[in-house]
């Protein structure tokens, strides 16, 4: 059994900033790709950002130059800075990560989601 535990969501006014966490547990092998999603009120969950074990990330348009995604593969932990933040960020973000527990073996394991709101 793998677990995704996220934390750091909250309330903030927009131009503040928050960072969130979601450390990995259980049987872990390895880890590739972690990431972070977002699901709005009323909307489809969206990729937010992307991490490799190596450092190579990637990001949603809309959040370039605002968030940052990084990682510790020692505490199988990934981060997410979140500045400038707008309302329009308001969603539950959701952890994701591709989990190896064996060498080959591997599977897509998701947080329980942090609610994010950005208002006055």
């Amino acid at each position: 059994q793998v677990q995704l535990e996220e934390s750091g969501g909250g309330l903030v006014q927009p131009g503040g900033s928050l960072r969130l966490s979601c450390a990995a547990s259980g049987s872990i092998f390895s880890i590739n790709v972690m990431g972070w999603y977002r699901q709005a009120p009323g909307k489809e969950r969206e990729l937010v950002t992307t991490i490799t074990k190596g450092g190579s990330t990637n990001y949603l348009d809309s959040v370039k130059g605002r968030f940052t995604i990084s990682r510790d593969n020692a505490k199988n932990t990934v981060y997410l800075q979140m500045n400038s933040l707008k309302p329009e960020d308001t969603a539950v973000y959701y952890c994701n990560a591709d989990v190896y527990y064996t060498f080959s073996m591997h599977l897509e394991v998701w947080g329980q989601g942090t609610l994010v709101t950005v208002s006055s």
